[in-house]
């Protein structure tokens, strides 16, 4: 039964992935047949981000009430109809409206599915869980240009993701029975009946760094990965195709580093992979932003800034239950979630403005900031934590 419901998780954690690269995919075929400027994919962008900041701020009193298998089944049910309204809708209003349930959706699938495997499983299957959310996100790309080089439109391309969701919609509801055993048979499952308020999340010490750690994680992935292309077009003068591939091979990074990371995690420990892949990323973006005539170690800091990023995220969510108590974690978490959201959302486009008015140049810097909010406030948090562990 353990092992029936790890796959479920992992194949959850695919569906995870799945939405999300969609829209950008299909956005070069939508946005001329829906008759609107291409800048509005921003708008979608937004409400969806907006959808997930409100339910992963929620996920404690939902999860709490109903258990994470059951937010589960219906955030996916979620999804999978709004990918479906996604496919039916011949408007860019209607697509707004179908975004909200889309969100609402994503971020308490989020947060209960990354709370339930930091309590229930090994830091390894954290790490390995995060890669198939890059499986996820990969394929639906894929999904999508299929669509459209066969001819069937990006309408089929949501709509074949969202029955694809659908399947697992109705796997999950059949899965209910073993998410509840689990949560038996495991003592560390136990957690308090009320829900903590945001007042009482942020009384809680150590919690506002690691939130400034998660928002700084995710705005440094989120803009390394949007703005690579152009940095390396624009500013290293690199051809678009090479400039493309790199950027590609930025995300694949991610990918494979926590398919590896997964092999070393339980050895190391979340503390340790956090900063040992800091260190990492560090020297990829003094490697992106050397002064050097030749592009090798710019493309090469590339890869390396994904390879040092893979451990960070999936050891932050498994190490909430250790550093805040297993009582806090689901809340903690749900707040962690939205924090990262809005750091993905947020930073991306200002460093755009930056680039705009200023030079694309700062693109190592701004990552840099970053990268340095990250070591300050979890060492912050490191110190926390061993003064109550010596008490």
């Amino acid at each position: 039964m353990y092992s029936i419901l790890l796959m479920i998780i992992y194949i959850a954690f695919i569906s995870l992935g799945l939405p999300d690269s969609l829209l950008g995919s299909a956005w070069p075929a939508m946005y001329g047949q829906l008759e609107v400027p291409i800048s509005y994919a921003g708008i979608i962008t937004m409400i969806i981000a907006g959808g997930t900041v409100v339910s992963s701020l929620l996920s404690d009193r939902i999860t709490r009430r109903l258990g994470a298998g059951l937010v589960t089944a219906i955030s996916v049910l979620m999804t999978a109809v709004a990918l479906f309204g996604f496919s039916v809708s011949k408007s860019f209003i209607l697509l707004c409206l179908w975004a909200i349930p889309y969100g609402i959706g994503a971020g308490a699938v989020d947060a209960a599915l990354n709370n339930y495997v930091a309590l229930h499983y090994a830091s390894r299957h954290m790490s390995w869980l995060h890669c198939f959310w890059g499986v996820g996100a990969a394929l639906s790309p894929y999904i999508m240009g299929y669509s459209l080089t066969r001819g069937l439109g990006w309408s089929n391309g949501y709509r074949l993701v969202s029955i694809i969701q659908i399947v697992l919609t109705a796997v999950l509801f059949l899965s209910l029975p073993l998410w509840k055993r689990k949560s038996n048979n495991d003592k560390g499952a136990k957690t308090h009946t009320r829900a903590l308020s945001l007042s009482e999340i942020f009384r809680i010490r150590g919690v506002k760094f690691v939130l400034i750690t998660f928002f700084s994680y995710c705005a440094l992935e989120a803009t390394a990965g949007l703005w690579a292309s152009s940095y390396l077009v624009e500013f290293r003068h690199i051809d678009t195709e090479t400039a493309a591939r790199f950027a590609s091979l930025f995300y694949l990074g991610i990918t494979f580093g926590r398919f590896i990371s997964g092999f070393i995690s339980d050895k190391f420990g979340d503390k340790s992979l956090i900063r040992y892949g800091l260190i990492v990323v560090l020297f990829g973006i003094v490697l992106v932003g050397l002064p050097t005539s030749s592009s090798i170690t710019t493309l090469a800091g590339l890869v390396i800034i994904g390879l040092g990023c893979a451990p960070i995220y999936p050891s932050i969510i498994h190490a909430t239950p250790f550093n805040f108590g297993e009582n806090n974690s689901q809340a903690i978490i749900g707040v962690q979630m939205a924090s990262a959201y809005i750091g993905t959302t947020l930073m991306p486009p200002i460093f755009g403005f930056i680039a705009d008015k200023i030079n694309i140049g700062l693109y190592p810097i701004y990552l840099i900031i970053f990268a340095a909010l990250m070591i300050i406030m979890s060492e912050r948090l490191n110190a926390i934590i061993k003064a109550r562990e010596s008490l």
